[in-house]
């Protein structure tokens, strides 16, 4: 059954496609041979469909000729598609063994002895089916990567103003230094700005490979999808090259949001003047534990020199794996040797909580554990994963932390009264970071 299309290149008088087309004034098209014959011996020239008098020499339908002309190319070429290149005969069937059309002479060769057919329809149904289910799951991917190229620019944007807002603190201290630390303020600043670069390029590296990857993707869908649109015998053909094409793009690792990826703000602010003590020893102030921005939750706000925290607004930051989720922050280093200690200015606050984070083993599985001190409630409280214990103290101003690797001690004592509170021991560590929620000052 011959398409709308080629009923349309059809000529009414031979029933064939046009040849030599023309065209007469009432807008019907004839081959001009067909028109010839059909107005011979005819003494007024009408139209064979509407009988409307026409001129006795209509002009070319050169619109139409060129339609016609790729109108049968594109037949012979598909027409050439379908043949066995074997046998020449049509393709009908489908072998599922080989996973390709087949004619009737290939079905009954000893290429396909004993092999499984089916239709070409019936599996172009099928695979089509598989097919678009394995579209499925790499639009989702589609979906994911996009997020994550959001992802890396709200982190590029947010290295960005981490690199300003340390750029300002490292100025503020060296002003304070005056002329003779210009050597060592270049040097910070030439620090900052080779990781800025190094961290800004490397997101801008990712935004582009995630790009390029969606690009890719999008590519693969859509070359699928236009699969899915072709001829039966056309999309067989071309069915196992597009699935592995999908799979192997399901199959590529996803750009993630690495550790590390942030500008590292405790690096270059933390005992930022102590490192110059023995110079500036009278304008600088040492801590021994440095807060790290990087894992703050975002209601929580840290001091610019990074020794205090309050609670305050939720701001907008990134989602990178340092970050903790609710009014918790960590010292920037961690430790897992020797002897530290540091006093933690806690005042009048309502509720607080310090100490030290590290990981346990329960079972065969490693959790992460703490060893706190904290107010709640008017409540002096000790914690750790294994013991509870309420403090009979009525107030404190400030708490010590004292961590002896030596003994496997956390220990918590009011440096105002050198009154010991708390001892817990820890059995099992890779290393303990200091921990911390809002309001309290590092001394």
């Amino acid at each position: 059954m011959a398409s709308r299309l080629e009923e349309d290149l059809t000529c009414s008088i031979c029933d064939d496609l046009f040849k030599h087309p023309v065209v007469l004034s009432c807008s019907h098209s004839f081959c001009k041979v067909c028109l010839e014959n059909w107005w011979k011996d005819k003494p007024i020239k009408t139209c064979p469909v509407c009988k409307q008098t026409s001129s006795h020499d209509p002009p070319l339908n050169l619109v139409l000729k060129n339609l016609v002309q790729t109108f049968a190319e594109q037949k012979d070429q598909a027409a050439a598609e379908h043949l066995c290149s074997l046998h020449s005969e049509i393709l009908r069937l489908f072998c599922l063994d080989h996973q390709q059309p087949v004619c009737v002479v290939c079905r009954d060769s000893r290429t396909h002895k004993d092999h499984k057919f089916s239709p070409i329809k019936e599996a172009a149904s099928d695979l089509r089916e598989q097919l678009q289910s394995s579209i499925e799951p790499l639009q989702d991917k589609l979906k994911v990567l996009t997020e994550r190229k959001e992802l890396f620019k709200d982190s590029a944007a947010h290295i960005t103003a981490q690199t300003q807002q340390t750029e300002k603190q490292i100025r503020d201290q060296f002003e304070k230094l005056h002329q003779f630390l210009l050597e060592e303020e270049q040097s910070r600043m030439k620090a900052l700005r080779e990781e800025e670069q190094q961290k800004t390029q490397n997101m801008k590296d990712k935004i582009v490979a995630v790009s390029r990857e969606i690009e890719t993707v999008s590519k693969t869908i859509a070359e699928a999808e236009e699969q899915l649109r072709a001829s039966d015998c056309s999309f067989l053909l071309q069915y196992k090259t597009i699935v592995e094409r999908v799979q192997r793009r399901l199959l590529e690792e996803e750009m993630k949001m690495e550790e590390g990826a942030l500008i590292d703000q405790a690096k270059h602010l933390g005992n930022l003047g102590f490192n110059i003590w023995m110079n500036m020893k009278r304008l600088v102030q040492f801590y021994p534990v440095i807060l790290d921005p990087n894992t703050a939750a975002r209601d929580l706000i840290l001091s610019e020199d990074l020794s205090s925290v309050n609670f305050g607004a939720t701001q907008k930051l990134p989602e990178n794996p340092e970050r903790l989720k609710v009014h918790n922050v960590f010292g920037s280093e961690t430790f897992i040797s020797g002897t530290h200690s540091w006093d933690v200015e806690v005042e009048d606050n309502k509720d607080w909580e310090l100490g030290a984070c590290g990981p346990i083993l329960r079972g065969e599985k490693i959790e992460t554990g703490s060893w706190c001190i904290g107010f709640e409630q008017d409540k002096y409280t000790a914690f750790s994963p294994s013991d509870t214990a309420e403090l009979s103290v009525k107030s404190l101003q400030r708490v010590r932390v004292k961590l002896d690797f030596d003994t496997r001690k956390v220990t918590f004592s009011d440096p105002d009264t050198n009154t010991d509170l708390h001892t817990f021991p820890f059995t099992f560590t890779k290393g303990l970071f200091p921990f911390y929620t809002q309001k309290i000052k590092i001394l």
